[in-house]
């Protein structure tokens, strides 16, 4: 399957061309929240899991195509993007076949490394995240590599923030009951002032997360943390009332005869479409918004279903 996704509409980045620089679940976290399910290979190796000559040869077809609107090129995808250890080479290369600006998400666990900083640098937007104040919090939500700390984080975030040129966006993902309180907020608010951000993006897992018993904030009470974290903040949570309309009408259909079939992942979606997970989830969304999937975890996957 491609390593290329979109592009595909971004409630941040407008029409956004995914790239995907790892295999299925590569990372460094296990995210309670994460869309694409549990984390099946956590690691701290980096190193060239695909190809940047395939990358970088997919991403320049695409755009000598010219055939569909992007104003991002996005490395994101299945897990942590930066584990790819030329990811600095990839970029620099886009960069000179497109001014398509170029963005990085990534969890910023592994911004500690002076080399991985200095990759980073020609990027145009890097979105790293934060999504705890101390140690305790972190482990609970983000299930981090054994090897990882909370400190070791924080402090590669902020020395990446004084020597990057571009823009940063910080998200912070509020799962309701555990890092949601005022005195964690806080806590998180006293971090951030150490760190040179353009804007702070609050969001809450609004799409079916790896557990169950996440749960998310209200609109009010984001509204409220907002308040309490200054003029850069802003509410990104993807609610029903925001949500971007599927694209086509196609596959959504695709989806809706095989779910009826049978209870299906979101890799079987993937495979059976050939169609990138991330991808894939923005129909789901649309779909699961309109009530005509529901879904449920059974031994560890979720599996989607009709209504």
């Amino acid at each position: 399957m491609s390593q290329i996704f979109g592009p595909v509409p971004s409630r941040r980045l407008g029409f956004s061309l995914g790239v995907d620089t790892i295999p299925y679940k590569t990372c460094t976290l296990d995210c309670i929240y994460c869309q694409l399910g549990r984390t099946t290979n956590k690691t701290l190796e980096r190193k060239e899991y695909i190809l940047a000559d395939v990358i970088v040869d997919e991403v320049e077809k695409i755009i000598k195509e010219k055939k569909k609107k992007i104003d991002y090129i996005t490395f994101s995808g299945s897990g942590e993007p930066t584990l790819n250890l030329k990811i600095g080479d990839m970029i620099e290369r886009i960069k000179k076949i497109t001014t398509i600006p170029i963005a990085v998400l990534t969890n910023g666990t592994l911004l500690y490394s002076e080399k991985l900083r200095d990759e980073l640098k020609k990027a145009d937007l890097v979105i790293p995240s934060l999504d705890a104040a101390d140690d305790p919090t972190f482990r609970q939500v983000n299930r981090p590599h054994p090897s990882l700390s909370f400190e070791t984080m924080v402090s590669g975030i902020v020395k990446f923030s004084q020597e990057f040129k571009g823009k940063i966006w910080l998200e912070i993902m509020l799962v309701k009951g555990i890092n949601d309180s005022l005195k964690h907020i806080q806590k998180i608010s006293k971090i951030i002032k150490e760190i040179r951000v353009d804007k702070i993006q609050l969001n809450t897992p609004v799409r079916p997360p790896a557990e169950e018993f996440v749960r998310p904030l209200s609109m009010q009470n984001l509204e409220e943390i907002k308040s309490l974290l200054g003029d850069k903040c802003e509410v990104i949570a993807a609610f029903k009332r925001a949500r971007q309309k599927a694209y086509r009408e196609d596959v959504e259909e695709q989806i809706i005869t095989l779910i009826k079939r049978r209870p299906v992942t979101l890799t079987d979606i993937s495979n059976s479409l050939g169609i990138h997970r991330n991808e894939v989830i923005k129909y789901i969304e649309s779909l699961s918004d309109r009530k005509l999937l529901q879904s449920k975890i059974y031994s560890g996957k979720r599996y989607y279903y009709p209504v």
